[in-house]
């Protein structure tokens, strides 16, 4: 059970690290790595990626409640953004843990990095709209959540790579942009992990200490490392300036969607 103790504790370094630095749940890197421990630790072939996918948003309770408290600190959550959002994070993500083990991983894959692509790169020329482009009222910031929590559920992320292209896009600061969608990723991290435990309760051949598809050891080592490192990722964040932190972003969030592109492949 504690063998891969070093190996879990590594990644979640690096995932608190980000999380706080850019709000990123850091999935698109999780799930491949931890995929290829259990398919190492001989858990049943076909449970491996669900059990990576449950894992993974499982830690994003921990990771997301750390970088947000950290961003919270430095005023910078737009509170009003996240209630308008939360409605449809929820539902979209509970759904999107529900359906997870029915879609076609490959095509899903296609499609999330072709946005996130497009995303990152009108990030990385910062351009702007040729009208401003203001927030949408309750019902608007519902629908967004709603695509937001779907993507996450079924990338297993925490769905900063839309919530900051999105916010950013309509003139919030990318520091407020960036701790808005830290906090985005709690109600996304509470409805997926949900719904993967609801999906696999019923599962057999499933390896102990697990709770539906959710593997606990792995869980447990992930979020001692990830919570000590995001406060560090927050302050970092805090301390660089908005269009450096842009072009990091986007950088970051063109590796991420190529790695979970080839991790299908």
């Amino acid at each position: 059970m504690t063998e891969w103790w070093w190996a879990y504790l590594a990644l979640g370094a690096f995932v608190g690290f980000f999380s706080g630095l850019l709000g990123i749940g850091g999935g698109s890197a999780m799930v491949p790595v931890l995929a290829l421990i259990f398919a190492a630790k001989h858990f049943t072939a076909p449970h491996v990626v669900h059990l990576a996918l449950g894992t993974c948003i499982a830690t994003i309770l921990f990771t997301s409640a750390s970088s947000v408290l950290s961003h919270h600190r430095r005023e910078a959550v737009n509170w009003r953004v996240l209630t308008g959002m939360v409605p449809g994070v929820m539902l979209g993500t509970f759904a999107g843990a529900l359906l997870a083990g029915r879609l076609d991983a490959r095509t899903l894959s296609i499609v999330f990095t072709a946005l996130i692509y497009y995303l990152a790169t009108m990030m990385l020329m910062d351009r702007k709209p040729a009208t401003p482009r203001e927030l949408p009222g309750a019902l608007g910031l519902s629908a967004a959540g709603g695509v937001v929590g779907a993507f996450a559920s079924l990338t297993a992320t925490a769905g900063a790579s839309l919530v900051v292209p999105f916010l950013v896009r309509r003139n919030l600061p990318v520091h407020e942009a960036i701790g808005t969608a830290a906090a985005v990723g709690w109600p996304v991290a509470l409805a997926g992990t949900v719904g993967y435990v609801v999906s696999g309760m019923t599962v057999s051949g499933l390896p102990g200490w697990s709770v539906g598809f959710v593997y606990l050891p792995a869980l447990a080592w992930i979020v001692v490392a990830s919570m000590l490192m995001a406060p560090l990722g927050a302050a970092i964040a805090h301390r660089t300036p908005g269009k450096t932190l842009k072009r990091v972003f986007a950088v970051v969030l063109y590796l991420l969607a190529t790695n979970m592109l080839i991790s299908f492949f």
